[in-house]
């Protein structure tokens, strides 16, 4: 049977996003399979001012919390907003987005995503 898990971001090893076009990203699994998640992956990640997570998709779809700074979200056609503290992003499964860190302040989200099953 699995219990509750409590425990602090800071407990979860943060680890450097190496993905292409990507620079100043750190990303922490906070809740994944390991802890008995079987539905969603939850992820903190930090961009630092002047950092980007590079124009990429994969097949899950996110759903996004800002904790702090602000980013420029763009996708590869023509849709592009800033988002700040408080603001949430849903980005559907495949298809190509980005974040830019544009402002002083390290931008700051949590996402989920669901755990897709390998076959």
């Amino acid at each position: 049977m699995i219990e509750m898990l409590k425990k602090n971001y800071l407990d979860v090893p943060e680890e450097e996003v190496t993905m292409a076009g990507s620079s100043g990203v750190r990303i922490r699994w906070l809740i994944t399979e390991k802890d008995g998640a079987t539905r969603y992956s939850m992820r903190r990640f930090e961009i630092k001012s002047g950092g980007q997570i590079g124009l990429h998709n994969h097949p899950e779809e996110h759903e996004i919390y800002v904790f702090s700074g602000k980013a420029r979200i763009f996708n590869e056609t023509d849709f592009e907003t800033v988002a700040g503290p408080g603001d949430v992003l849903f980005v559907p499964a495949y298809e190509k987005h980005g974040y830019e860190n544009v402002g002083e302040e390290t931008f700051t989200f949590l996402c989920v995503v669901p755990i897709m099953k390998k076959h």
